[in-house]
């Protein structure tokens, strides 16, 4: 392909177009089948243990030394200023607004995202899928839809867990190790923190982080090609698209969230 000629061009937008209508439709699909997910709890139930408990000690242990990386930093730097009573507060900030749904999110990608790719790819690689097209059932509301869901549901779980187990983790540095003393640190805490501004903002991050993760998995596993190698790279594909796009869903709510 030269992408000197117009008829290549033209050939490599058109596909690129028809690719991003087969996802908005795979999307709505998967939206609209929020009804019948709910009609069969079990399905979503099983998926919810499986992404959000399997994804939890990686969540949890990740939480905890990023709340003491944060204690030691934001302690030495607000040392200079003389005000180290408000590390708490700027430590449950960081938490709840950006840290812990953007890190939920990207080690939520690297661990439940790559798996549901990788199940998915190989359930096509087997004709598992082609054979429930071939009995009249529907695979993307049996098979894709409750690990949407289930994804969606996981993915503010697990975010305040990690917020929680930071908060922690900030505590046990800056109070029993350097010193601070305890009621400051919750007290800054507990007055500079808003519930619907700061915990709200926390909570819609992590919640569209879920339907895009999710989403992104699902669809590279769908369209994976239904070989061993096809399914390795659309994993990876998984992990890229997903980051870059958590990243830059980031922003875009970060901007949004300050202006209105």
């Amino acid at each position: 392909m030269s992408w000197y000629h117009p008829a290549d061009v033209g050939l490599a937008v058109r596909s690129k177009m028809a690719d991003l209508g087969y996802g908005a439709r795979l999307f709505g699909r998967l939206l609209a089948s929020l009804g019948p997910v709910l009609r069969r709890p079990g399905l979503l139930r099983d998926q919810v243990h499986f992404m959000g408990n399997y994804s939890l000690a990686i969540i949890a242990v990740s939480g905890v030394f990023v709340g003491f990386v944060m204690g030691l930093q934001y302690y030495y730097g607000l040392q200079r200023f003389g005000a180290v009573e408000s590390v708490g507060m700027l430590i449950s900030l960081s938490l709840v607004r950006e840290f812990g749904p953007v890190l939920t999110a990207l080690l939520f990608a690297g661990r439940a995202g790559t798996s549901l790719t990788a199940e998915i790819g190989l359930m096509k690689a087997g004709e598992q899928l082609s054979a429930m097209e071939m009995m009249a059932v529907d695979p993307v509301s049996r098979i894709l839809a409750p690990r949407f869901w289930g994804a969606v549901i996981a993915m503010p779980l697990l975010a305040a867990v990690f917020s929680a187990v930071g908060v922690v983790g900030g505590w046990a540095v800056c109070v029993p190790m350097i010193g601070i003393d305890s009621g400051s640190f919750w007290s800054q805490m507990q007055s500079g923190v808003d519930v619907w501004v700061d915990v709200g903002n926390g909570v819609v991050k992590s919640v569209v982080f879920g339907f895009a993760v999710s989403f992104i998995a699902l669809l590279q596993g769908y369209e994976a090609q239904p070989t061993p190698e096809g399914v390795a790279h659309a994993t990876t594909r998984t992990v890229v698209v997903a980051s870059l796009t958590v990243l830059g869903l980031d922003f875009v709510l970060t901007a949004m969230m300050f202006s209105i």
